[in-house]
């Protein structure tokens, strides 16, 4: 990818940065993450976000085939509000094509918010792309 710099590279993920930008990039790799080693990627891109001046964070799930609500929840309620703190205000998702997917993203969405009030999505700037290409320049 042009002006991205591979950060590091897992069994699970693909992490590419552009400093100059303040955007960072996830793209999994793989049809499903165990959660561990979801939050030990997230873990990773957290220490990479405190070292540097970043407000985007690009979230490629097109080769998920699996969802999991456990690993959403974490995500969407720990890490996007530990990292809200250190400057992440921009996400970009990039959903499977698959239409389920992107409804059962929508459906435990729409749950947690419901069951955690006074959480921080209002406050940031959240689109679904269809690309890599969109979710950089949006």
């Amino acid at each position: 990818m042009k002006n991205f710099d591979l950060s590091f590279e897992g069994r699970y993920a693909r992490v590419l940065v552009n400093e100059i930008s303040g955007t960072i990039v996830c793209e999994l790799l793989v049809d499903y993450v165990p959660i561990e080693d979801f939050k030990e990627t997230f873990h990773k891109i957290s220490a990479i976000i405190r070292k540097g001046k970043f407000h985007k964070f690009i979230f490629d799930k097109r080769a998920l085939r699996a969802f999991h609500q456990p690993s959403m929840e974490w995500y969407f309620l720990d890490w996007k509000k530990e990292m809200y703190a250190e400057g992440i205000t921009v996400h970009r998702k990039i959903l499977p094509p698959e239409k389920w997917f992107e409804k059962m993203v929508m459906i435990a969405k729409k749950e947690i918010l419901e069951k955690n009030p006074g959480n921080i999505i209002d406050n940031l700037d959240i689109k679904y792309c269809d690309s890599l290409e969109e979710a950089i320049v949006t």
